[in-house]
């Protein structure tokens, strides 16, 4: 495991990278939720699917948005944090020579790293957990949009992604795609991280 900055210009995002011991070139990028209303890489569901992945020696990278922990910078609303997630995308191609990166975001983590995903060519698919289209506005959902294998998951008491308009959202994405509704979860799975984590590995070594 290691701990270091990944810089985009004059911000130093902080980041966490396990490498596997394998000779794959692949790995999952996982993106947290909203700064502002206390997101940071450590969130439950981050770390859920972030060591979920580690424990299976699957090589992955979460890093904190600008301004969260010892990010330095200041929140943007969006765009400065769209390339925070470009230029850990370019370190991994870069500087791993990952070939194959997976994309996972929560909430706001989702909004935004699932609209890198035409960043690049080998990013192969993303994961999108709560994905709030109600508040973040269509922008987001016309950069998530893909021909690349898609995973939606959602709880069925999700107030703030909100789950009434779920299937809306959900159907006007191209095909390749999955939905999994986890039902008893509201927007924070607590208790849930577990489940939510294992559906994400499954969806991912699928396209392995």
């Amino acid at each position: 495991m290691e701990n270091f900055f990944i810089s985009n210009k004059d911000i130093k995002l902080e980041a966490e990278y396990f490498q596997s011991t394998s000779v794959s070139k692949s790995v999952i990028l996982v993106f947290h939720p909203h700064p502002q209303f206390g997101g940071n890489m450590h969130n439950n569901v981050v770390s859920g699917v972030f060591k979920t992945f580690v424990n299976n020696n699957i090589s992955s990278l979460r890093f904190n948005f600008r301004a969260v922990g010892r990010s330095n910078g200041t929140h943007s609303t969006g765009r400065g944090e769209l390339s925070d997630g470009q230029s850990c995308l370019d370190y991994l191609i870069n500087e791993k020579k990952m070939e194959r990166i997976f994309l996972c975001g929560y909430s706001y983590g989702a909004a935004i790293g699932c609209s890198t995903i035409n960043h690049s060519d080998k990013i192969i698919g993303y994961a999108a957990i709560s994905l709030p289209w109600d508040v973040m506005g269509p922008k987001y959902k016309k950069l998530s949009q893909t021909h690349k294998p898609k995973l939606f998951i959602q709880g069925d008491r999700d107030d703030v992604a909100q789950y009434a308009n779920f299937e809306k959202h959900y159907d006007s994405y191209d095909k390749p795609k999955e939905s999994i509704i986890v039902k008893g979860a509201d927007h924070f799975y607590w208790g849930y991280e577990e489940q939510v984590a294992n559906k994400i590995l499954e969806f991912y070594m699928k396209l392995e």
